[in-house]
């Protein structure tokens, strides 16, 4: 097997003028440490470059000559910030704080994002492949809009003979979901997102949720054509969540072809079969419905 040129791999981009690249890094879901922040710093004077911050959670270092790849990358591989993916592969996961820092979060999407980077960055695929984890519907990394979403989901119910009618799940629910009538609530399924406001909202704790799940997307797009991806499936473990992830990874890279975004060619590919056949090789307990 041919051992591919450093200055070939994703992470390697070439600027206007071809005269200097920009080397991307690998950081799942944006975090690195202090120790690991100040090696970038000392990388970036070291070889007399700037530092970009990009929207997937992670930095390039631009201007770059071609003649010191290699070492930088050595550099950036012992400052644990090695270089990272941009072509047609599995590129840096992101993922928003999560429930270890976000008071609407529903899931641990660091953790999620980590353990998805450990197992899937860097894979070579037909078509550039992103991943994102968002811990709630609010969507704040964007997760729909990328070839795999995963969002955190509650389903709220209501504890029977204990609202008080007081209203407040009314006021804090974005959707216009909740309405009092005859002094209980009613939430109407059709247009609740599963977000969870109304029961953080809810001062007497009437308001009541099953355990948290993950809603999985597929096909999403950003560009200037941004396509929101489509309802595969909701699970209700991290473990099947990697299980589904690896599915998708192994159709698209069977099945899908060069030089065509992913979106763009799930027509073609029978994309509904796909998903059938994905469902079907789960174990039913897995599944939540009603979503």
């Amino acid at each position: 097997m041919r051992k591919i040129p450093l200055y070939e791999k994703g992470g390697i981009i070439n600027e206007f003028g071809g005269n200097f690249c920009t080397v991307r890094l690998r950081i799942p879901a944006g975090l690195i440490s202090v120790d690991q922040m100040e090696g970038v710093v000392k990388i970036a004077r070291k070889y007399n470059t700037d530092v970009h911050l990009t929207t997937r959670q992670t930095m390039e270092l631009v201007h770059v000559s071609p003649d010191s790849l290699e070492s930088l990358a050595a550099d950036l591989e012992a400052n644990g910030t090695p270089i990272g993916a941009e072509k047609s592969e599995i590129v840096n996961i992101t993922a928003c704080p999560g429930t270890e820092r976000c008071r609407f979060a529903m899931i641990d999407s660091i953790s999620l994002a980590r353990t998805l980077d450990e197992k899937f960055f860097g894979k070579e695929m037909p078509v550039k492949f992103r991943v994102a984890v968002s811990s709630c519907p609010n969507s704040c990394v964007s997760e729909r809009l990328n070839e795999i979403g995963i969002t955190g989901v509650v389903r709220p119910y209501r504890v029977p003979g204990t609202c008080t009618g007081c209203g407040t799940c009314v006021q804090y629910c974005r959707e216009g979901a909740i309405a009092i009538k005859n002094g209980m609530i009613k939430l109407n399924d059709d247009l609740c997102v599963h977000c969870g406001m109304c029961i953080q909202s809810c001062p007497f704790h009437i308001i009541k949720a099953d355990p948290a799940a993950y809603h999985i997307t597929i096909g999403g797009k950003r560009g200037r054509h941004p396509r929101v991806g489509y309802h595969v499936v909701t699970v209700k473990t991290p473990e099947t969540v990697v299980n589904v992830v690896e599915k998708v990874v192994k159709w698209v890279y069977r099945k899908a072809w060069s030089d065509s975004l992913l979106p763009d060619q799930l027509g073609i590919l029978d994309f509904e079969s796909f998903k059938k056949e994905l469902i079907s090789g789960l174990d039913e307990d897995e599944i939540v419905t009603g979503y």
